[in-house]
């Protein structure tokens, strides 16, 4: 598996967020421009269609931006476009283990011991009379009372 990411879905991660930014200035223009021509007489019919295509146009952007920077971060697998959970494996390495050891250095700094062993086993013993699952150090059966 590969522990980098590909300098094309770097490009592409990086034209996302450049369209996302283009299409918020645009949609922010419109506000803008509103405070500005605030108390001057406009004409209404050429204004409202430049701020409608403006903000629509804005938001188009930062839509379209946004989907191809989650494509560019994750791969087209990773990001559900291409059906393959192997190569979504792949693709989405990084981050699992980016996201593993921020965990881990939260726990160190939150001083919480982690163990790499699974939970601590505890043995049984089962009773020869009944049958009953008893602690080890039972020295009586917990369901008959018969003494081991």
């Amino acid at each position: 598996m590969s522990r980098q990411i590909s300098a094309g879905r770097r490009t592409t991660y990086y034209l996302g967020i450049v369209l996302m930014i283009i299409g918020g200035l645009m949609f922010a223009s419109v506000f803008v421009t509103l405070a500005m021509l605030a108390g001057r007489d406009s004409d209404p019919e050429t204004i409202i269609p430049s701020f409608l295509l403006r903000a629509f146009g804005g938001i188009a952007l930062i839509a379209t931006g946004g989907a191809i920077r989650a494509v560019g971060a994750r791969g087209l697998a990773g990001s559900g476009v291409v059906l393959d959970p192997e190569r979504a494996r792949q693709e989405l390495e990084p981050y699992a283990r980016m996201a593993g050891g921020m965990v881990k250095d939260a726990l160190d700094e939150a001083q919480v011991k982690t163990g790499t062993g699974g939970p601590e086993r505890i043995v049984m013993v089962r009773c020869p009379s009944c049958g009953k699952l008893n602690e080890e150090d039972s020295k009586f059966c917990q369901e008959c009372g018969k003494k081991f």
